[in-house]
């Protein structure tokens, strides 16, 4: 039949059913099993069972205890009697271990009533708001259970506190944060829950304060240099055989499992802290705190729990907080901000650091208001923690404080110059001293950045001291002052071991000054910011210490005058009138200018002349012409420079234009600006010659001359060509249409600069004949050389003398086209070499004679042919008046035979082609043509000589042998009577 007992459920029982079921159970050892087995929930219920079980392992515990005393006085160990006993009845032994265990958890049931007593039940109701505590709406049931005993049982179970180890019991109700009924627990079982207070501590919530369980909290103490223990109160108003530890062995001797040890738990610390590690434990669980909550107020609770114990080094820790405090409740800070702080972090921090973190996110309107409420009670603890010490530092709380203000933004340190004038009582002045006040702000002001702080550099110049002049020093002093300025701007120039000073690095410059050489150094800074403003004015702004730099440095002040003057080149917007530029004129007047005093402004070093030179440069390179203008020529002009001065600077400005123009056009981009430049000044040689070479330029362009093959020639390489000459011989060459424009390469020539050179007109009409003369263009060519001979005629007919070089040029175009086969007009050829004779030199004079005399020749057997289709042998008048036959070849043999009596013969006379002689002269008058005379083959037959590669290009060498100079002269009078000339 099965027991009813295992069919019953927990909760069902009662005292009295317990009772009723167990009673009529003989079987001892069951039935202590039995209340062993069962953990139920009720208090009354779970103390039946263990009463009953108790009560059924009586016998057992009489047995096993008569066998272990009446054996005592045997020789043999009682134990080992009370081991066999156990060995031979195993249940006697269980149900002593079952008895041992009842009546641990008969302490466990007691404590957990009073446990009950101080559980605290946590709902809703105590989360919310005060306003809902008298909530009308509230259900009055549901009140009148808060804290009843089934809810404190869902905070503690009955079963599990039964069976679980005291430590997870301490440790829940810790987290929790039930520290009265912990408090209960630690009570009872004090000594077994010591070796882990710290892990329980541990487990309380970072947010609670540590007034709630400073009970708990370790406790220093004096007398023994360490932590005090808990102490506890056993529940067991009496004992029981089976608490004896020698029954507790006999009977894991006999196989039954031990009771659980809180002591055998591991990471227990079982003896106290020293006081250096209590002190670390303190620090650790204050940055746990504030790492973890950010609650600075609840680490302070904590130190000073710790330090109202005497424990040494806490004091110095609540110092901290406290300030550490004022940084995280009272410190200005944006709301998104989420910035952890913690003990450690802070004690890492500099007291500069810590000033900044104070003031990081003050503004102008609270910097002042921060610093006495936040960083003065911060420096006087300094200074109090020094002297504790035993090294005080007079200084310490000013050279923070002015290390702060120097690294400060201008428009933070503002307000704190505002706050430290002279004329507020010493009391309510932030810094005191009037020379420090000096100090801080020449070092701060020079050591700036800025470029457009200049209103708030002039709130701090006006809170400046202004010593009396008794009390200022004597010019002796002043010129010491400036002596002192004058390094001070080699002290802030750059270098390479100092790429930057800072104003950290200019207040120990100031710091040896004295009131009369910080006077002297207010005076020149206030006129460095009144010259700050007026460059800032212009959009040209300058640090402040560059005033410094440049103050004896006259090419940066002339950089920097330009840069204003250019104020507006970046901008294509002309503005409304020129009145503005009068007034930038104006102010850079005033900035040559000295002062009363002595000091020079920001361009001291240049004169005035220069000025408005750099002024006017500025105007002509932003393009600005209609300003220029006006400001030029309206009456009273405040430019007041040459007219030559102006021109100069027109053509600098228009040049420098001109070479960084990348097309000639001078319609469009910097060509066309650089030709408006020109129009500024009133017209002159100069400016006239250089508009004419802008054209020049721009028409060189349109005809696509090249640089390098396929690169257009830039404007720059136009201005850097030596010979421009060259130019021109480019265009003929590159165009074969530009020779026939005459005129048009003549006035280029002119414009290119040779307006009035002969010598480059005729140049330049010898290189268009030589193109002619390849395209075999022998009309334009003939009208070109025509051209060159009358030009030359006309000079010689006017008394003008005739260079060689024009000659030059001259006979040998006469010549190149006289020779030429292909050009048909016999008449033309012989006149062009009849010319070519007159002009040549002498040696050359026979050479030119054979081409001569063939052409005559031509003209003979022509004439020959027609006298002889009319007339066989008609008969004319000589010179001599003599009538004779008119046979063929009769008057150029008498003229060779008579020549042939006054002059050796030349072998260059009998060559195939006797021109070859002319050959030299023309490269060398020529050597700058690009060109090659070409001769066609048909040319080559015509003329009978030899085909060589000396034919493509006319070639005037000639051998060794030379007619002496009598015969040479004989020769030259021969060939004058030949042309007709002067019997000289």
């Amino acid at each position: 039949m099965a027991n009813p007992w295992s069919t019953l459920a927990d909760e069902g029982l009662t005292p009295e059913s317990v009772r009723t079921h167990l009673d009529s159970i003989t079987n001892d050892h069951w039935v202590a099993a039995a209340c062993f087995d069962r953990l139920v929930s009720d208090i009354a219920t779970q103390r039946t069972l263990i009463d009953i079980g108790l009560q059924r392992s009586a016998s057992a515990l009489t047995r096993a205890c008569d066998i272990y005393s009446n054996t005592a006085s045997t020789s043999q160990s009682n134990t080992n009697f009370l081991l066999d006993h156990f060995r031979r009845e195993p249940l006697d032994a269980q149900v002593c271990h079952i008895r041992a265990c009842l009546r641990k958890r008969l302490d466990r049931l007691n404590t957990y009533v009073e446990l009950q007593k101080e559980l605290v039940v946590k709902g809703f109701e105590n989360e919310g708001d005060d306003e809902w505590e008298d909530d009308p709406w509230a259900d009055e049931e549901d009140s009148q259970q808060k804290g009843s005993p089934e809810d404190k049982s869902a905070i503690l179970p009955l079963p599990e506190f039964l069976t679980d180890d005291l430590l997870v019991t301490a440790l829940s109700l810790a987290a929790q944060e039930q520290f009265p009924a912990l408090g209960v627990l630690v009570e009872r079982y004090g000594k077994f829950l010591f070796p882990h207070r710290l892990v329980i501590l541990e487990s309380t919530p970072e947010h609670t304060s540590p007034s709630d369980y400073r009970q708990f909290l370790p406790t220093y103490d004096p007398s023994k240099d360490c932590e005090q223990q808990w102490t506890s109160n056993l529940s067991w108003s009496d004992t029981d055989w089976t608490d004896n530890p020698d029954v507790q062995s006999t009977l894991e001797q006999a196989g039954v499992k031990p009771l659980p040890s809180p002591e055998c738990i591991p990471g227990a610390i079982k003896t106290p802290l020293s006081s250096s590690a209590l002190l670390r434990w303190y620090r650790e669980q204050i940055d746990r705190i504030i790492s973890r909550t950010g609650n600075v107020d609840t680490a302070l609770v904590l130190t000073q729990h710790g330090a109202s114990s005497g424990l040494f080094g806490l004091d110095e820790i609540g110092e901290d907080l406290s300030l550490l405090s004022r940084l995280v409740y009272d410190a200005p800070r944006p709301l998104t901000e989420d910035e952890d702080h913690t003990l450690s972090g802070w004690s890492n921090m500099s007291p500069s650091e810590v000033i900044r973190s104070y003031l990081s996110h003050s503004t102008s309107a609270t910097i002042v208001k921060s610093i006495q409420r936040l960083v003065v009670p911060y420096l006087f603890v300094l200074e109090s923690r020094a002297e504790r010490s035993g090294d005080p530092d007079p200084s310490l709380r000013n050279r923070l404080l002015y290390e702060y203000i120097v690294s400060a933004p201008l428009e933070i340190a503002a307000p704190i110059f505002e706050a430290s004038k002279p004329i507020l009582p010493a009391v309510e002045r932030l810094i005191k001293d009037d020379e420090d006040l000096a100090r801080i702000a020449l070092a701060l002001l020079y050591g700036s950045d800025s470029l457009d702080e200049w209103v708030t550099m002039s709130r701090i110049f006006e809170c400046m001291p202004a010593w009396d002049s008794d009390y200022v020093a004597d010019a002796g002093q002043e010129d010491e002052a400036d002596t002192t300025i004058a390094s001070l701007g080699a002290f802030v120039t750059p270098s390479t071991t100092q790429p930057r000073v800072t104003a950290s690095d200019l207040l120990l410059f100031f710091q040896p000054l004295h009131a009369s050489s910080l006077s002297r150094a207010l005076d020149i800074l206030d006129v460095h910011l009144e010259s700050g403003e007026i460059l800032s004015r212009w959009n040209v702004p300058a640090k402040l210490r560059w005033f410094l730099q440049s103050a004896n440095d006259d090419n940066e002040q002339r950089s920097w005058a330009r840069r204003m003057a250019r104020r507006a080149g970046g901008t294509s917007d002309e503005p409304d009138s020129p009145e503005e530029y009068e007034w930038l004129l104006e102010d850079m007047i005033k900035l040559s200018n000295t002062g009363e005093s002595g000091l020079r402004s920001a361009f001291g070093l240049i004169p005035k002349d220069e000025v408005a030179s750099i002024f006017l440069s500025g105007l002509l390179n932003s393009g600005k012409f209609r300003i220029a203008k006006t400001l030029l020529h309206k009456p009273h002009s405040k430019i007041s420079l040459s007219p030559t001065a102006i021109e100069d600077i027109c053509l600098s400005c228009s040049r420098e234009f001109y070479d960084n123009a990348t097309d000639g056009n001078y319609k469009v981009g910097d060509m066309s600006i650089a030709y408006s430049c020109l129009t500024v000044p009133k017209p002159s040689d100069r400016i006239i010659k250089e508009q004419e070479f802008i054209e020049a330029t721009s028409r060189i362009c349109s005809f696509n001359v090249t640089s390098r093959p396929g690169i257009p020639i830039s404007p720059i390489e136009i201005r850097l060509t030596k010979d421009r000459l060259s130019l021109v011989s480019r265009i003929l060459s590159s165009n074969n249409e530009a020779y026939k424009h005459t005129e048009v390469v003549l006035d280029l020539v002119r414009k290119l600069g040779f307006k009035g050179d002969s010598t480059a007109e005729i140049k330049t009409l010898g290189m268009i004949s030589d193109v002619a003369l390849q395209n075999e263009d022998f009309d334009r060519a003939y009208k070109i050389d025509k051209q060159i001979v009358d030009f030359v005629a006309g000079l010689k007919d006017g008394g003008v003398d005739v260079g060689e070089e024009v000659k030059e040029v001259c006979w040998v175009a006469c010549y190149q086209l006289g020779r030429q086969p292909e050009f048909e007009d016999v008449q033309k050829k012989l006149y062009l070499l009849g010319y070519a004779l007159r002009l040549c030199p002498p040696e050359r004079i026979v050479d030119i004679l054979a081409a001569w005399r063939r052409v005559d020749e031509e003209d003979l057997e022509s004439r020959t042919e027609e006298l002889n289709s009319a007339k066989p042998f008609p008969s004319r008048t000589d010179r001599r008046g003599r009538t004779t036959r008119n046979e063929p070849g009769i008057a150029l043999k008498s003229i060779a035979d008579r020549l042939q009596k006054h002059i050796t013969p030349s072998p260059l006379v009998h060559t195939p082609d006797a021109a070859l002689l002319a050959s030299k002269t023309f490269s060398h008058i020529t050597a700058n043509f690009p060109f090659s005379v070409r001769s066609s083959s048909r040319a080559s037959q015509r003329s009978g000589s030899p085909a060589s590669p000396m034919m493509n290009r006319v070639s005037l060498d000639q051998d060794d042998g030379r007619p002496s100079a009598q015969a040479s002269r004989v020769f030259q009078k021969g060939i004058g009577w030949l042309i007709g000339a002067d019997g000289e």
